[in-house]
């Protein structure tokens, strides 16, 4: 019901021809998101807290856990895709923009892309493991987050750039949000950041910079995922790559 009003007062039925915007496909996008956070993110998230990469105050939390993290951080694994997905789809009707791709010179521009991108992983994995500490829990984010973003661009790296208004606007707005939250919860001591495995760039002298870059991360992977599960481009790309012959 909420999505459907959603679509309506939004005006995502103005844009119905270039991008689904059936409230159960919406709700299952976002509910296949937060299983996807919970799987990925659960194990990494474990051994940041094990290794000390973070750790919180236990008089701040309600003392339940999951492994070594509080369930207080499995809340926010379900709520951040709700909350910008939901932020992205109130903005499509205004920043969507419907267009035709090129499919012989977008293959070249995705390859291209995801090989860079891939460039840049195999960098990281190499300072993840070298003696600059300090780059530890920089390099353990983009390690992790930047597999998953590689598939995103191999797939559609040409539609995310056709709705780059609309994709830049969310995530920006959303990792600043974010970003502000946490700017907050640090500063109150709800949780601490290893000085020793991180850079020591505080912004606005608490928040250490690998928290925006962690924000920044997830909202890539989330407004990416969705913006290109909603397009009908993807659509009519995916049955190119798995044909599916009717009965």
């Amino acid at each position: 019901m909420l999505l459907a009003r959603l679509k309506y007062h939004t005006g995502l039925h103005r844009i119905s021809q270039s991008i689904t915007t059936d409230a159960k496909v919406i709700g299952g996008v976002i509910a296949l998101h937060i299983l996807l956070a919970l799987v990925w993110t659960t194990p990494w998230d474990n051994y940041l807290v094990a290794t000390s990469v973070w750790w919180y105050d236990p008089a701040l939390v309600n003392g339940a856990t999951i492994g070594y993290v509080p369930i207080e951080e499995y809340t926010f694994f379900v709520l951040q895709p709700i909350m910008t997905s939901l932020w992205l789809v109130l903005w499509m009707p205004y920043l969507y923009q419907p267009s035709a791709l090129n499919e012989s010179t977008n293959g070249r521009l995705r390859a291209g892309v995801t090989a860079t991108v891939g460039i840049m992983w195999m960098v990281f994995v190499g300072l993840l493991f070298s003696e600059y500490k300090e780059f530890t829990y920089l390099s353990l984010e983009l390690v992790w987050a930047i597999p998953p973003i590689m598939l995103q661009l191999a797939f559609g790296v040409d539609i995310l750039w056709k709705q780059r208004r609309l994709v830049g606007f969310t995530i920006l707005s959303a990792t600043l949000f974010l970003s502000g939250a946490d700017l907050i919860a640090i500063g109150m001591g709800t949780w601490t950041i290893d000085p020793a495995q991180s850079t020591g760039i505080l912004l606005f002298g608490i928040l250490p910079i690998e928290e925006l870059i962690f924000f920044l991360l997830t909202n890539i992977l989330i407004v990416f995922g969705v913006t290109l599960a909603l397009s009908d481009e993807s659509k009519i790309r995916l049955k190119r790559i798995l044909p599916i012959t009717s009965r």
